[in-house]
């Protein structure tokens, strides 16, 4: 029997007894319902873009007051260091080795078998709404969002799609929403705004049941443009005479470091106004909202280096040194997790659907690799238990050619505690490090640390399965992005 296969039959064996049932240590008080969760993500959000992770340049009120009256996170990760592998991770409770999509060439689908975050939080009547970029399966396939468990959704579905801020349309789950003005090139509907308009529509009108409402915003994922209401803010402020390099991604951008910081804080707006919301709501000591980042920020040529977006770590999205994964993350829940509290445990994607199965009184499906960390968010106390946590934790991002994997042993990476093992390159030696007083990855450790080596070797050798075969859809000619006054397919 396949992996996926096997799998298939565990979810449903487990689901036959377990579904309905409360986990073992945490307890709502008798009679109160489950929390309210919003889950927001940015895209290509880097460590160090947020104020309360020591950004400077940028504005961000309204997050950095997550952090204060919350949880911050310092040792967070994404499920992988690109964008649809990620949001996979994250959605199935799979890391790398064992999640349906290993790839990121855009629209390959999640399988009919997969159980995500949203139908597990069906199953505890929860209503759910997705509005953003879901990128795990386009229109006509098995992975879009309302067959994975989601009441609702708005936004893109194919990634290629999301590289456009003025599209001529969004979905609104199987039809097309037109935006308005947005044809023949024009610009004159921001979709970033459209779907932050729907989520604030959806928690209103779900106030009044137990919701999970998923944010998957493009924000500040390039192509680099901003309504002038936000420019403004920075125009002039940043030197702008920016590399070639630069230049050649950013096309006719005139002053892309003002553009991309005035993406950021137009973001953090929109995080205030759904706190604003909760609030008005009566819902605020109702509802946990988690904010993160699904990778880490891209390479410097794309302009990050000016505002140090991934902060003091190594590396950039699409390889796995700490700056293609490690990511802000914050959680607030006013009266149940304190503020401002600052959290150094070592978590990841995977161990958000049993993190929320757990809020909602169920059990998780069987056979997955994530965590609960609803001690690490409560406090042991109030969770009843000690947090457990993870003995390694895993990564990977085979290459994809021509419709296929390369067979060979992919880009890898390990965490087992202070330790870190990077194989920065597809069948090459590990490296090692030290994360504990080594954080920026600069003193390769391997050689000198043969027993750590061999422990990290060992783990390697069962961390995975060959990936299944990925059902490509491209995205058609008619919605290609305008980059740099030319047609053409953007970088993922």
């Amino acid at each position: 029997m396949n992996f996926y296969r096997r799998r298939e039959f565990v979810r449903l064996a487990g689901m036959a007894g377990a579904w309905l049932q409360q986990p073992q240590g945490f307890r709502q008080d008798a009679g109160q319902r489950p929390p309210n969760i919003i889950f927001i993500m940015a895209d290509d959000l880097g460590y160090g873009d947020l104020g309360c992770y020591g950004q400077t340049k940028i504005r961000t009120p309204h997050i950095d007051a997550l952090a204060a009256e919350g949880l911050r996170f310092t040792d967070a990760y994404s499920g992988c260091t690109v964008c649809a592998p990620s949001r996979s991770v994250l959605m199935t409770g799979l890391h790398m080795g064992h999640t349906s999509v290993r790839c990121n060439p855009g629209g390959v689908p999640l399988l009919p078998g997969d159980v995500t975050v949203g139908e597990v939080l069906k199953r505890a009547r929860y209503a759910t709404g997705c509005f953003g970029k879901w990128a795990l399966g386009p229109i006509g396939t098995a992975g879009v969002p309302w067959k994975h468990g989601f009441d609702e959704f708005f936004g893109y579905l194919h990634q290629v799609h999301a590289h456009s801020y003025y599209p001529e349309f969004l979905y609104t789950n199987d039809r097309e929403y037109p935006l308005k003005g947005n044809t023949e090139g024009k610009r004159i509907t921001y979709s970033h705004d459209v779907i932050a308009n729907r989520t604030l529509d959806f928690i209103r009108r779900r106030r009044k049941e137990p919701f999970f409402c998923y944010v998957p915003f493009t924000i500040p994922h390039r192509e680099l443009l901003v309504p002038e209401d936000s420019l403004a803010e920075y125009k002039g402020r940043f030197p702008e005479d920016v590399p070639v390099a630069e230049r050649q991604y950013y096309g006719d951008q005139p002053a892309p470091r003002a553009t991309l910081a005035a993406m950021i804080t137009r973001m953090d707006r929109d995080v205030g106004r759904i706190v604003v919301l909760l609030k008005e709501l009566n819902l605020d000591r109702d509802t946990l909202l988690f904010f993160t980042s699904d990778n880490g920020s891209p390479e410097p040529a794309h302009g990050n280096e000016f505002f140090a977006s991934n902060g003091p770590l190594r590396g950039h999205k699409r390889n796995f040194y700490e700056g293609g994964i490690r990511i802000p993350a914050i959680a607030r829940w006013p009266g149940r997790i304190r503020a401002g509290t600052v959290s150094r445990m070592p978590w990841y994607f995977c161990d958000v659907l049993p993190t929320v199965a757990e809020l909602a009184r169920l059990r998780p499906p069987n056979g997955l690799d994530g965590i609960s960390i609803v001690p690490e968010l409560l406090g042991a106390k109030a969770a009843g238990r000690e947090q457990a946590r993870h003995q390694f934790m895993y990564w990977e991002l085979p290459v994809f050619e021509s419709g296929r994997f390369r067979e060979e042993i992919p880009r890898q990476a390990v965490r087992m505690g202070q330790w870190k093992a990077v194989r920065p390159e597809p069948g090459g030696r590990l490296e090692l490090y030290n994360l504990e007083d080594d954080i920026g990855e600069t003193r390769d450790l391997a050689a000198e640390r043969p027993r750590v080596m061999a422990r990290i070797e060992e783990y390697l050798r069962t961390a995975r399965t060959e990936p299944r075969p990925q059902e490509l859809h491209k995205w058609p000619d008619r919605q290609q992005v305008v980059v740099g006054g030319a047609c053409e397919r953007p970088s993922l």
